[in-house]
């Protein structure tokens, strides 16, 4: 009897501190957070600090979002406004926070056959390489880049659905196999600037159109509604969350850079959309 006592106290025991050591979380991200090298520069920082773990899905902010739905993550950290507010209109998430910024870039090969190089005016430049039907490499997977391409075909006065040709390349992939598709074929391709930046394959690739204001890339995250998905590891995730908007968290990112270049911008504001 009493060796059968001590057994379930030890059972007992045993369950309640592997529940307790179970400090992770899942967040659903885009591929740039992952592809830039952020997370693999933040995540160990945030764990010293907390000792949480961070395990990522990296997909395209769509998709991330759809894995939220199905609540399959706790936090969502993505870069399609819209999107992001959809998903909170539709009970999803609980609150969406600022935290950085970045910028896309057209990047082309160096031989420019739209000639759009140095131009300030991106909308003009989607024009030229559709009139030269100049090679294009789409990532055609509703990220966030993907949905900000889309924009910016729509606001250069071009139904790409109608317009497009052989010489546009929907591939849906990630932003660095779309690198390496738009390398390979000499084409055109809208990235985010961090994932450009950390990409090691230029070849015969550069910047080719920067600067405009409407290549503002904002990201958010949230906290997926624990009232949803009970499975929501709510306090774990929003010490996330808490920590990215913090002073130490802004500082983290703002300190991440590749050959003295810093890759993302923080702009956390106190209070969340």
């Amino acid at each position: 009897m009493v060796s059968a006592f001590v057994a379930a106290v030890f059972l007992a025991v045993g369950g309640v501190t592997a529940v307790a050591q179970d400090k992770s979380i899942m967040v659903a991200s885009t591929t740039s957070t992952q592809d830039s090298g952020l997370f693999d520069y933040l995540l160990p920082l945030f764990k010293r600090k907390t000792g949480i773990e961070v395990k990522v899905i990296a997909q395209g902010t769509g998709q991330a979002l759809d894995t939220a739905r199905r609540g399959d993550a706790d936090v969502v950290f993505v870069h399609a406004k819209a999107q992001e507010l959809k998903f909170l209109e539709e009970g999803f998430g609980v609150k969406r926070y600022d935290v950085m910024y970045n910028d896309f870039v057209l990047v082309g090969p160096k031989g420019d056959p739209a000639g759009v190089k140095g131009s300030k005016d991106i909308t003009a430049a989607f024009d030229a390489i559709r009139a030269k039907q100049a090679p294009f490499v789409s990532r055609g997977d509703n990220s966030g880049t993907h949905i900000a391409e889309l924009k910016l075909w729509k606001e250069a006065g071009i139904d790409i659905d109608t317009a497009k040709g052989e010489w546009y390349r929907d591939i849906g992939q990630g932003m660095g196999a779309a690198l390496n598709t738009a390398g390979a074929m000499n084409a055109y391709v809208l990235s985010d600037r961090g994932t450009w930046l950390s990409f090691k394959n230029h070849d015969d690739l550069e910047i080719v159109v920067e600067g405009d204001k409407r290549l503002f890339n904002q990201y958010g995250v949230m906290l997926v509604n624990p009232k949803k998905f009970a499975t929501v590891k709510a306090d774990l995730g929003q010490t996330f969350i808490d920590y990215l908007v913090s002073e130490d968290g802004q500082k983290a990112i703002a300190g991440y850079k590749i050959d003295g270049q810093q890759l993302f911008f923080p702009d956390a504001k106190h209070d969340p959309s």
